[in-house]
């Protein structure tokens, strides 16, 4: 607990993890209301609604890099406010249109998508010194939990209210208004050190410095580590259905949640950090046992003890990138890390699915655990290789 008595006793820290909660709410909101808008206003299929959700989410990813790049070189006014623009004015029109209009529009905003989770990770990190660091980037991934719990529930039941014409235009509205406030709070993204964020240009590092084979690796196992829990996520629906027991859905989901939770507060109080790859296998391995469950309650069980190593694993990996990243280059280096986990989510679903089709539930747990305890293994296997060469002084770069 002294851990993080220390990060909330920093009034700077304190402001910066509210304002993820705040900021990040309407975003999880958004993306439930527009597939809702799809099904129910626009009258087209599930198919559709995936699709747009699918080139949105692609978009989101493809943005992330480069908006973070321009947050590395010219800071958070200068970055977000064309987004601030392209969302108010893409977001004002889409709502009141047909699917194709729509799906071009959301793309557009998409692709100009204020980089909310980046400006809310790298404030965190620059308010934080190496000892406060990782209690407070699980505070941060507490933060995203909680919006994620709250977002869709919100903008269900605003939809159930209004219509999700209505509801989608003040939820992306709501989203325009919370880059808005990002704007006007300008939140710090260097140290102090380093000049806070009046010398943004300054501080900017060149992309050869950092993005090495052993930045790649961290953004590899940050994607896995999404695959095994979107390909879990999937399977989760697929075991309780083979049960019979669909009433028990919610509530064994929110089990698996509480898990990652817990876990993730108590690697947060650690003293010591813990390898991404390390607690990426012990991931893998602890999603072994949901292929033995043999009703809710088993599996509620086993999901606690998996979902403990859920948000550490993700939380080690922000602390990993912001140790090998330096200042300077962290807003697009966290990017693509996003981008990373973006990717992992429709890969682990779709290679799930795929198993649940071939042998059911137990295969799609199965191929979930063999993607984080194999590729857990092989790529801290790569990073010590990769170390050692560079200790010869041969630096494996990328670009």
């Amino acid at each position: 607990m002294r851990s993080y008595r220390e990060v909330l006793a920093n009034s700077a820290l304190r402001n910066v993890l509210l304002l993820g909660v705040l900021v990040r709410i309407p975003v999880f909101a958004g993306s439930v209301v527009l597939a809702l808008h799809v099904v129910q206003t626009l009258h087209g299929s599930y198919g559709q609604a995936g699709a747009l959700s699918s080139i949105v989410t692609l978009c989101v990813a493809a943005s992330g890099p480069w908006r973070g790049r321009m947050l590395d070189r010219f800071g958070l006014r200068r970055t977000i406010l064309p987004s601030i623009v392209v969302g108010a004015v893409c977001w004002s029109i889409a709502p009141f249109v047909g699917y194709a209009a729509l799906l071009v529009l959301a793309a557009i905003a998409g692709l100009f998508d204020i980089p909310i989770f980046t400006v809310v990770r790298q404030a965190v990190i620059a308010a934080t010194s190496e000892q406060t660091r990782q209690p407070a980037l699980a505070l941060e991934s507490v933060s995203v939990e909680t919006a994620f719990m709250v977002g869709p529930v919100l903008g269900v039941a605003a939809a159930t209210v209004w219509s999700t014409t209505l509801t989608l235009f003040a939820m992306q509205m709501a989203l325009v208004f919370a880059g808005v406030f990002l704007w006007v709070r300008d939140p710090p993204l260097r140290s102090a050190e380093q000049g806070g964020h009046d010398k943004a240009e300054v501080a900017a590092v060149p992309r050869r410095e950092w993005f090495r084979l052993e930045f790649v690796a961290l953004c590899v196992g940050a994607g896995v580590a999404i695959a095994v829990l979107a390909g879990s996520e999937l399977t989760f629906v697929s075991a309780i259905r083979e049960f019979g027991a669909q009433q028990w859905l919610g509530g064994v989901m929110a089990v698996w949640g509480f898990g990652s939770l817990v876990g993730g507060l108590v690697y947060g109080a650690l003293r010591r950090s813990i390898s991404t790859y390390v607690l990426l296998a012990g991931l893998g391995v602890a999603t072994i046992p949901m292929c033995f469950a043999v009703g809710p309650l088993s599996l509620g069980v086993a999901g606690l003890l998996a979902g403990a190593l859920c948000a550490p694993t993700l939380v080690a990996s922000i602390d990993q990138l912001s140790r090998i990243v330096p200042e300077g280059g962290r807003g697009e280096a966290i990017g693509w890390h996003a981008a990373a986990m973006t990717f992992g989510n429709g890969i682990g679903s779709s290679l799930c699915g795929v198993a649940i089709d071939a042998g059911g539930f137990p295969a799609g747990f199965a191929l979930a655990a063999v993607l984080g305890l194999g590729l857990g293994i092989g790529l801290a296997l790569l990073v010590k290789v990769v170390r050692n060469v560079e200790r010869e002084g041969r630096p494996v770069g990328i670009c």
